[in-house]
């Protein structure tokens, strides 16, 4: 299953991750998120962040990789950036982190996609001019195609 938002402005971007934080309310989920650099994607997870009560300011794992911050609900939101994993091949223990009653945001899943599971929602951005963005959200699994549909 596959929707397609259009985006006009950082206001629309806000509303759409609030959205989403309140479909994904008690779940767990790994969200992966694609797009070119300056897309969106530390902008979109600081929105939905904020949106699940993190109250630390999130900013991109870039060096790093993970960071890790408390929601609300007192659960973690795990945030990876794993541009930096290109071309390895080691196991970093991220499974922990998918295995975990937690929602988990991968930033660049392509370098890390033989440890990602099946069981994902996959996020593409697309920039267009200036604020405006597609954001594109597909799934294979039953239980994220309800939540989608819903986002819809």
């Amino acid at each position: 299953m596959k929707i397609d938002k259009n985006i006009d402005s950082l206001e629309e971007t806000k509303a759409l991750a609030e959205n989403l934080a309140k479909a994904l309310e008690g779940k767990q989920a790994l969200i992966v998120c694609k797009g070119d650099l300056g897309a969106g994607k530390t902008t979109f997870t600081k929105y939905l962040g904020k949106a699940l009560g993190v109250k630390k300011i999130i900013n991109s794992p870039t060096f790093t990789i993970l960071k890790s911050y408390q929601m609300a609900d007192g659960r973690n939101l795990h945030h990876m950036d794993v541009y930096r994993m290109e071309g390895m091949n080691q196991d970093l223990g991220f499974e922990e982190c998918f295995e975990e009653n937690a929602i988990c945001i991968v930033e660049w899943p392509q370098f890390i996609k033989s440890q990602l599971p099946k069981k994902r929602i996959e996020l593409s951005i697309f920039q267009k001019e200036g604020e405006k963005r597609l954001f594109s959200f597909e799934t294979e699994d039953e239980t994220f195609k309800k939540l989608l549909e819903d986002l819809a």
